[in-house]
């Protein structure tokens, strides 16, 4: 079983940064991150493969967003933050790379993002 818990989320202003952290039992899989707004479907935002080599972004976060792992850990730096990246934002361990909710089997409780403008 694996437990991810993230940390980091708050308040901030438009243009501001924040740095997610999720930590992990197991990091032998597919990290990723999602958020969803309140009555919206959960998003993909980013992810890193198994052995760390592949990123993968959505579109509204590229050059702005950055994923990393290390042993114990998965991080989202996010800079140049927008009011539109206000949701909860959530961590998420699966098998190979997708950007499909349902494709991860693991996932840490939210931690909750608020952009002011």
């Amino acid at each position: 079983q694996v437990q991810l818990v993230e940390s980091g989320g708050g308040l901030v202003q438009a243009g501001g940064s924040l740095r997610l952290s999720c930590a992990a039992s197991g990091l032998a899989f597919t990290m990723g991150w999602f958020r969803q707004a309140p009555g919206k479907e959960r998003e993909f935002v980013a992810a890193r493969s198994r052995n760390g080599g592949n990123t993968y972004y959505a579109d509204s976060v590229k050059g702005r967003f950055t994923i990393s792992r290390d042993k114990n850990a998965v991080y989202l730096q996010m800079n140049s933050l927008k009011p539109e990246d206000t949701a909860v934002y959530y961590c998420a361990a699966g098998g190979a790379y997708s950007p499909k909710a349902y494709d991860y089997d693991y996932w840490g409780q939210g931690t909750q993002v608020t952009v002011s403008s």
